[in-house]
């Protein structure tokens, strides 16, 4: 049984609103090509939301460089993101996804910064950027 989610949409209509490439990483839980995304540089404050819905997922002072050619955050949002433990890694990559779009987003790996020490690497393609 697929899970419901508070924003749903057809094939068609995900077709609609996202690029090619965003449909294949957020729908077909599909992973850009590193370093390919000019938010894995982005600074500023501001808030990192899901394309798919527009629920804000990271803030800016959660972001850290990784040197993995993704955007990491070591914190997301409050009640933002969900996880699902892959069935061969198990703890090792966890995916991440939005918890009101059921939208792949990417990872969470447990090597990151204090004070979690987790490292959220998510696909630029799936963000967007609001700074404050």
């Amino acid at each position: 049984m697929k899970p419901q989610w508070p924003v749903t949409r057809t094939d068609a209509e995900w077709r609609k609103r996202l690029t090619p490439a965003q449909h294949t990483v957020m729908r077909r839980f599909g992973t850009e090509p590193a370093g390919s995304c000019a938010l894995n540089a982005e600074t500023r404050p501001g808030t990192f939301s899901c394309v798919g819905c527009d629920q804000p997922l990271f803030v800016g002072a959660t972001k850290f460089e990784s040197h993995t050619g993704w955007p990491s955050f070591f914190e997301p949002a409050a009640g933002s993101v969900g996880h699902k433990k892959h069935p061969v890694y198990g703890d090792l990559e966890v995916e991440v996804h939005c918890r009101q779009c059921g939208s792949h987003l990417g990872h969470v790996f447990p090597d990151g910064p204090p004070p979690t020490g987790k490292r959220y690497c998510i696909n630029g393609v799936a963000l967007k950027f609001v700074p404050e």
